[in-house]
């Protein structure tokens, strides 16, 4: 297995870049080895850093590591370039998890970047269980390739893509799609409201039962979701009434097919 790079800066530590941090420290990443740049650090970060010896906002973070990782706001890397550029040396690993900003938005903002990752992970990272797919420009070496699949894989599964312009698509689906999770799960409790089930029941139900099918979906992989949906679904039973409704006409697929499009369309529009 490839090593660990010696050095890691990491720029943004939000929701997505903490959990990041989190999941490589749990994977056996040395702390000593990680600094965070962080203008605004949550109480949790500032308490990580605190209790793993993690450097947090350093005055200097020379020489430049091997690997810089961009976690910050699109809006934000103009005004941050500046600051940024001096860690992107020639022989940094720049892995952006920035959305809907090109390779060529970055080394055109970073010019010394060599090596450049663009990679789309997402929330359940924190946890080990996100999903990363990323694309990397001709310049990365084997040894670059290794320390991206050991980083990004320390979180979740990971997947290489064969083309740049699928990064949006991987944005729109797992990239947004916990909070289509979160959104559905709101919805079912709604659903249980309306029914005269009391608040607290009908999110715990609904909860549970989110939970409960992704871990079932989880533990028989090899049985595809349409099979186990098939599996609950008795001919002309409750379940096949409800999905009469959602696999109808505009329905669940069509809403997403939508939902998806414009999330993929709003991180076109993100780039430059």
């Amino acid at each position: 297995m490839t090593q660990w790079p010696a050095s890691l800066a990491l720029v943004g530590a939000g929701k997505m870049g903490g959990a990041m941090a989190k999941g490589w420290l749990d994977a056996g990443f040395a702390p000593s080895s990680l600094t965070i740049l962080e203008p605004e650090p949550s109480p949790e970060i500032a308490a990580l850093a605190a209790e793993r010896g993690i450097a947090l906002n350093p005055k200097t973070t020379a020489p430049p590591p091997d690997v810089l990782v961009l976690a910050i706001k699109p809006q934000s890397l103009d005004s941050a370039a500046t600051a940024i550029a001096p860690l992107a040396a020639p022989h940094t690993l720049l892995i952006s998890i920035i959305a809907g900003k090109t390779i060529a938005n970055l080394t055109a903002r970073l010019p010394e970047a060599r090596s450049v990752v663009r990679a789309m992970p997402n929330l359940p990272a924190a946890i080990g269980r996100g999903v990363t797919a990323a694309f990397a420009n001709a310049s990365l070496t084997g040894d670059e390739r290794g320390w991206c699949e050991r980083l990004l894989g320390a979180v979740g599964a990971f997947h290489w893509l064969e083309d740049e312009s699928l990064i949006d698509a991987v944005t729109a689906i797992s990239g947004s799609g916990p909070a289509y999770v979160f959104a559905l799960t709101e919805a079912l409790a709604a659903g249980a409201e309306r029914l005269g089930l009391k608040p607290e029941l009908a999110m715990s139900l609904a909860r549970g039962t989110v939970e409960g099918a992704a871990e079932l979906m989880r533990r028989d992989s090899a049985t595809s979701p349409a099979t186990l949906r098939r599996n609950v679904t008795s001919p002309g039973g409750t379940t096949a009434a409800a999905l009469a409704v959602l696999q109808g006409p505009g329905g669940l697929e069509d809403l997403m097919i939508r939902a998806t499009a414009a999330a993929r369309a709003r991180a076109a529009e993100m780039a430059g």
